[in-house]
């Protein structure tokens, strides 16, 4: 049995995620007051082109203070699918599209405390397409040989949890 919503109020709306507090019965006569960010999902992409690079975003991560190098991604819009959020954070973030996209897993972020259903895309036959960024947004687009990218991980130089786990998944299914 799952544990009973007594009280759930909204303390905050914002652009991205809202918060709020439950009171949640979680066991009988014990209550808890929990902290939750509900968030509509998010997409993350391992864009493999042609000649095996991978291609990566590096932006400033305003909460991280420093400039992160990650795999593309992209909140979904609220009832979006995540494939088509997945096309266009592709076209806005490094201004391609794909042939063929395919889900490789989804997974939550910290669902201790958030609601964020992260999907993870395979984009491959990449081709020209561009969209612009947002606005909050300025971005370099780096390619690094497929061959390479452990080592990065190795070496700690991605600090971003969706990309590590992006790339750990398509390293066991390409041998990288």
């Amino acid at each position: 049995m799952l544990p009973k919503v007594i009280k759930s109020e909204e303390r905050y709306q914002g652009r991205a995620f809202k918060v709020r507090v439950d009171e949640v019965e979680i066991r009988p006569g014990q209550v808890a007051r929990l902290d939750v960010i509900e968030h509509t999902g998010a997409i993350t992409l391992l864009p493999l082109d042609d000649e095996q690079n991978l291609w990566f975003v590096r932006q400033y991560r305003h909460p991280a203070r420093q400039r992160l190098l990650e795999l593309p991604a992209g909140t979904l819009n609220p009832g979006e699918e995540p494939a088509l959020a997945a096309n266009r954070e592709l076209q806005e973030e490094i201004g391609m599209r794909a042939e063929r996209l395919e889900e490789l897993a989804s997974f939550y972020l910290a669902p201790g405390y958030s609601s964020e259903l992260m999907h993870v895309f395979l984009a491959q036959g990449l081709s020209a397409s561009v969209l612009a960024q947002d606005e909050d947004e300025v971005i370099t687009v780096e390619k690094v040989p497929a061959a390479q990218v452990m080592g990065l991980v190795q070496r700690g130089e991605l600090h971003d949890a969706k990309s590590l786990v992006a790339i750990l998944l398509a390293a066991r299914r390409f041998g990288w």
